[in-house]
């Protein structure tokens, strides 16, 4: 492990080094997937794929959480068709429960039982606590309360919406023979949307004046935990979340808005678990966090999509995580400064 320097690139004193180096990193450097790589390479993009799948991955969890959420725990789209305390107060209580799984399960696993210990953890710092940034001077309780207050409640809004305009015809119904084909097809194009999406909402929301109303509240949390993925403002909730609305130009069906939310939602607690994933026999078998977007929420000008589709190498803000990147990357945030100072 390097320690990692200053923001204005000086190097840091001893043991200020020691609480900035990460404690653990993946293998560097981190590589984007091969889908925009010329020559075109077949296998390599199949291979890239299947590994993002199977054997077990945190996409094929959340898929499971999605077909046992619409199957036993959703609303009949009859009942849809009027506004109805009933119905959505059992979305939300789900959605909440669910949550509770996803971010509580990996917290109480990784963090307060350290079933674990540090093994494959980037930031081994603890959260802060007393720290008047945070609401309640708490980082955890802050994530929970705006997770859970916000964040849950936007999703159910969102989901409610979404129902209504289904079994209203608002929006397009996926319908005919084929109509499994085209749900497959779109539980595997659902997480390439989130890359696309994602970049573009996030990089407008370092937009100064966005970033100093809206996106600073994920933003406090420079090591992350689970309930830091969707801990953010209601603007920042109404704006990620709003992905789903995609659907009224591309036909779904239940399962799918059910899937598509509970993706963009379950998978922001996933990846910003701290930890590479779950180990087993010393082998990552189940992978979770990921190690670009946390040098993201340290170094907050790099990494702002997903490794899906490479949008940060084409603006030039990826960071891979090498000493050589990093250097790049002060100097690129030197010449802003000086640019900036006039």
């Amino acid at each position: 492990m390097t320690d990692i320097p200053n923001q204005d690139g000086t190097q840091p004193a001893t043991a200020r080094a020691k609480k900035r180096q990460w404690h653990y990193h993946p293998e560097l450097p981190i590589q984007v997937s091969p889908l925009f790589r010329r020559p075109f390479d077949f296998k390599a993009v199949f291979t890239w794929f299947l590994r993002s799948w199977f054997p077990l991955t945190e996409r094929l969890a959340i898929l499971f959480l999605a077909l046992i959420s619409w199957f036993f725990f959703h609303p009949a789209l009859i009942r849809c068709q009027v506004f109805h305390f009933d119905w959505i107060a059992e979305i939300f209580i789900r959605n909440l429960v669910l949550i509770f799984i996803v971010a509580g399960g990996l917290h109480l696993y990784f963090y307060r039982y350290k079933k674990q210990g540090d093994r494959r953890h980037f930031d081994a710092r603890p959260f802060a606590r007393n720290n008047r940034v945070f609401t309640f001077n708490n980082q955890v309780l802050d994530n929970m309360f705006w997770t859970c207050a916000s964040g849950v409640t936007i999703w159910t809004a969102y989901e409610v919406l979404m129902m209504w305009s289904l079994a209203n015809g608002y929006a397009p119904m996926i319908s005919g023979p084929m109509a499994w084909l085209w749900v497959i097809v779109l539980i595997f194009l659902i997480p390439i949307w989130e890359t696309f999406y994602f970049f573009l909402i996030h990089r407008l929301l370092h937009w100064p004046p966005l970033y100093r109303k809206i996106h600073y509240l994920h933003h406090r949390n420079i090591n992350v935990g689970p309930w830091s993925g969707l801990s953010m403002h209601p603007i920042e909730h109404i704006i990620y979340l709003g992905t789903v609305l995609i659907h009224w130009v591309i036909p779904a069906n239940p399962f799918i808005i059910v899937y598509h939310l509970q993706y963009y939602t379950l998978s922001a607690a996933t990846t910003h678990a701290g930890f590479e994933g779950v180990e087993i026999a010393g082998k990552n078998r189940f992978k979770l966090g990921t190690f670009h977007h946390q040098m993201h929420h340290r170094f907050f000008e790099c990494n702002y999509g997903g490794l899906e589709i490479p949008w940060d190498k084409w603006i030039g803000a990826f960071h891979d995580g090498t000493p050589e990147s990093h250097q790049q990357f002060l100097d690129k945030r030197k010449l802003k400064t000086r640019q900036a100072d006039g």
